[in-house]
């Protein structure tokens, strides 16, 4: 499982799971309703999104949910959480997570993976800030992402 908000997902959101799918065989998407961090699309805009993104990766399906991370892959009998980590500054509040995740399901494990180099600074809030302004988004989410956004900020 490779929970997140993913508002929106990004080319490093994309690459992470196309690693998961490479290493586990299958990997469900699963987006975070989160309404605590008010995201700039609906629940049901994520996954389409998502979907539309990820249609042709082989092993990938997506899908919604809400509450704790680790209930639901327990719940659906996934035994890992993959959490992406692009800078020393994610390790602390990750590492917190997945000690809580733990201490919460000790039968779901948390699995942290890198992005590769070119996707280390691309985070979702700073897409949406450069997007919000008018700027080229185009090399940092795939088009159909960059199409949803200029349509939120038009």
């Amino acid at each position: 499982m490779y929970p997140g908000t993913f508002d929106p997902l990004t080319r490093g959101h994309e690459e992470l799971i196309h690693r998961c799918a490479r290493l586990f065989g299958q990997v469900l998407v699963s987006i975070a309703a989160s309404p605590g961090k008010a995201p700039l699309f609906t629940l049901d805009e994520r996954v389409a999104l998502a979907r539309e993104v990820l249609k042709d990766v082989p092993g990938v399906s997506v899908t919604g949910y809400d509450g704790l991370s680790v209930e639901f892959a327990h719940k659906h009998d996934m035994p890992v959480i993959i959490r992406g980590l692009r800078a020393v500054s994610d390790f602390e509040l990750e590492f917190q997570l997945a000690t809580m995740n733990r201490r919460l399901n000790d039968r779901v494990e948390t699995v942290f993976l890198t992005p590769t180099e070119q996707f280390t600074f691309v985070s979702s809030t700073l897409v949406r800030e450069i997007a919000e302004f008018g700027g080229d988004v185009s090399q940092f989410v795939h088009p159909h992402v960059a199409e949803a956004l200029k349509l939120k900020f038009a």
